[in-house]
């Protein structure tokens, strides 16, 4: 019943954090005067520029869309569609970004840059001075290490020629009119996607100090890159924010109540390391598993992962698994945690499922949940065990959402 009752929160929280809503009401009131451009970025940017499409039609003089493999699902009208690596960037990448680039190269100011952002378009949308190969090192460096999405998008933005509102100075002098899907804790606008369109707070400092923190030595090259600062005022920008992990958040509970539980939101700003996290909300189920009533407590945010193996996981399956090895031989307790965009880290899954059974099925079949934790190995330990949650791309991207599912024992 718990699995169950999992899935349907899931799926009916992510259902209503789809982006039409938040894209038509963007809209309600856009009335540029000449030629408008769309350029979508992101893995919920198909969604939204067919969403755009749909409402302003033929007015689109062209459109661009950026997201990530698998997540398009086919044409719209005259708009040139790329699929492009995430979490780290590709030839693709710059190859889509530099259409996008020409695309508005030469506008005036009575055109329009209907720009549509979602999570994922950091790695999606970049044109950098440097080397593919010093690109994809750097990235891969900065999210192995544990660092937080504000400060690896720091990095982003001092060394790309797109994002830390570098890509609105780029089209000056038409408009900009940004609209946004949250997939950052605190919704900061600048930190979204690494912020193209946005004048940007942070400073060189800020780099030296993020690289030394983590221990990431760069070449002469990447450092002489690094030195730039970002733009601090933009005059071209306006912006809409959209959908966030708060909506995702009231979303799961709304659908957790409708079940039947009681419900609590815990946090909507998680952002410890996902093991930590997944010890954390093992502890609130053990506390509370003596209830007489069912209970649901919810926390959404953005965990990282520090890697110290060579397995294959995501930060939502990293916290399921963590907490099943806390829940052991607990039977009326379940936890699971997805992201809202489908893919959990580099892999196919959403994210992870766990009760008081996980362990018990592991070491059934001769797999040892601690080590495959310390592995990074998140994906096949719960593929062993049918924990694994299988959503496929969902059309948004408003960050993870991580619930506590307890009925009483007796039930």
């Amino acid at each position: 019943m718990l699995r169950e009752d999992a899935k349907e929160i899931y799926t009916y929280a992510i259902n209503q954090s789809l982006p039409k809503q938040a894209v038509s009401k963007a809209l309600e009131s856009f009335e540029p005067d000449g030629k408008i451009y769309l350029v979508a970025i992101g893995k919920a940017s198909w969604q939204m520029a067919k969403y755009a499409y749909d409402i302003l039609k033929e007015r689109i003089t062209k459109g661009i869309v950026i997201t990530k493999y698998g997540h398009s699902l086919g044409d719209i009208s005259n708009f040139d569609i790329y699929e492009a690596a995430h979490p780290v960037p590709d030839e693709n990448t710059l190859r889509a970004t530099n259409a996008v680039l020409n695309l508005t190269n030469e506008l005036d100011e009575r055109d329009t840059v209907l720009f549509l952002v979602s999570g994922g378009g950091s790695a999606l949308f970049e044109s950098v001075d440097c080397s593919l190969d010093q690109l994809q090192g750097i990235t891969s460096e900065l999210l192995a290490s544990g660092a937080s999405i504000d400060e690896i998008n720091v990095i982003r933005k001092h060394l790309s020629n797109v994002k830390g509102g570098r890509f609105a100075e780029h089209c000056m002098p038409a408009r900009v009119y940004t609209v946004l899907l949250s997939d950052v804790l605190g919704d900061r606008l600048d930190t979204i996607a690494s912020g193209p369109s946005v004048p940007d707070a942070s400073t060189v400092d800020d780099v030296k100090n993020i690289l030394e923190k983590y221990g990431i030595s760069i070449e002469t090259e990447m450092r002489k890159l690094l030195s730039r600062e970002t733009p601090k005022r933009i005059n071209n920008s306006t912006y809409y924010i959209g959908g966030s992990v708060r909506e995702l958040c009231k979303y799961a509970m709304e659908k957790a109540r409708a079940l039947g539980y009681k419900t609590e939101l815990l946090t909507d700003n998680m952002s410890c390391e996902a093991s930590k996290a997944g010890c954390y909300l093992a502890d609130i189920a053990k506390k509370n598993k003596d209830t007489n009533i069912p209970l649901a407590f919810v926390a959404g945010g953005e965990t990282v992962v520090k890697l110290k193996g060579n397995g294959k996981g995501g930060r939502n399956q990293e916290i399921a698994l963590s907490a099943a090895i806390e829940l052991q031989g607990i039977d009326n307790v379940a936890i699971f945690s997805v992201g809202s965009d489908g893919t959990d880290g580099p892999t196919d899954a959403a994210g992870g499922y766990a009760d008081g059974n996980t362990v018990k099925a592991l070491t059934q079949k001769s797999v040892d949940a601690h080590e495959m934790l310390l592995n990074n190995d998140s994906y096949n330990a719960l593929m062993e065990c049918d924990g694994l949650i299988f959503t496929g791309p969902t059309g948004t991207n408003v960050n993870d959402v991580s619930v506590i599912l307890i009925r009483p024992a007796n039930i």
